[in-house]
């Protein structure tokens, strides 16, 4: 017969008792050094997790670019049931005063510029004495709006380039538009849409801020923004549906605190939730006409169903 030595192998290969001994107690000690090194909460999960075969938790399917236009496109529908009097709310009553105005909304409401611009226009009522203003006397009138002296610096230009090179009219191409001194894209846009009826989508805060809360784009660009939406709306809808979105923004779709449980297109926002979702807490959150409070034109279309808003320094 042979003998086993202890830590050695026999004849068969396998360890002897002495050596199983050594190993079961080595792997003992280190089971219970990994045991001290996992965190406490990994611990009581495993051992309150139900036995069984584990399950997956699988991660939500991805929206389709055709799904998203459809969805998108419902959205503009739902909007025109809600808002069917949306309009631009600047006051103006010819293409050059739309010009101006949308200049000046720059950094502040269309609320102010409304306000201010009555005054601005009986002094300047056409590009050619707009032109001809002294510039101090100017800053003096539109000083509400904010930033004066670079919109004044903007508003003498655009007036001298319209009298020096469009006869003192407007121009209705947004080739032309830009040229402008103060005039991007968006403005451009405003002007054609709304003046001379030729299809445009403004991009403004609200437009990207909402664009983006329902996934149609992640672009931050306004010009890129423009370009994605453009893709999923025919070109009839462009200015209307710029209406519609800028109109959910202000009213509804707040920039910090969105008033989700009163907003009428909730079932198709994959933003929902970020806001006010309690209907009662939301419904005052709602602002202008939604939440019986006058608007922001002077001088609103006969259609609208709110109040008109007050001249500067009344109420």
């Amino acid at each position: 017969m042979s003998s086993s030595t202890p830590g050695k192998t026999g004849k068969s290969g396998e360890p002897g008792e002495s050596g199983k001994t050594a190993k079961a107690a080595k792997a003992s000690k280190a089971a219970k050094a990994a045991e001290a090194r996992t965190p406490t909460a990994t611990k009581a999960g495993a051992k309150s997790a139900p036995k069984g075969p584990a399950t997956v938790s699988k991660a939500p399917k991805a929206e389709s670019h055709l799904a998203m236009v459809r969805r998108a496109r419902r959205i503009n529908r739902e909007l025109a049931e809600v808002y069917p009097y949306a309009h631009p709310e600047l006051d103006f009553r010819n293409p050059f005063e739309l010009l101006v105005a949308t200049v000046l909304s720059a950094q502040t409401t269309d609320l102010r510029v409304n306000q201010t611009t009555p005054a601005l226009f009986a002094a300047y009522p056409t590009p050619e004495d707009m032109a001809a203003a002294v510039p101090e006397e100017m800053e003096e009138i539109i000083r509400p709006t904010g930033f004066f002296r670079a919109k004044a610096k903007s508003l003498l230009g655009l007036s001298a380039a319209l009298r020096d090179e469009f006869g003192g009219e407007v121009p209705g191409r947004l080739e032309d538009l830009v040229k402008l001194p103060g005039v991007g894209r968006k403005t451009a846009n405003v002007v054609l849409g709304n003046a001379f009826g030729v299809p445009g989508i403004t991009v403004d805060t609200h437009f990207g801020r909402l664009v983006r809360r329902w996934k149609w784009t992640d672009e931050e660009d306004p010009v890129k923004v423009e370009a994605v939406v453009a893709g999923i709306f025919p070109k009839s809808e462009w200015t209307m549906l710029s209406h519609r979105v800028v109109f959910h923004g202000r009213r509804i779709c707040h920039a910090r605190k969105p008033a989700c449980g009163a907003c009428p297109i909730a079932p198709l926002c994959p933003s929902y939730g970020e806001g006010e979702t309690d209907p009662e807490k939301a419904r005052k959150l709602l602002k202008y006409e939604m939440g019986g409070h006058p608007g922001q034109r002077l001088s609103p279309p006969a259609d609208y169903p709110g109040k008109p808003a007050p001249a500067m320094g009344a109420g």
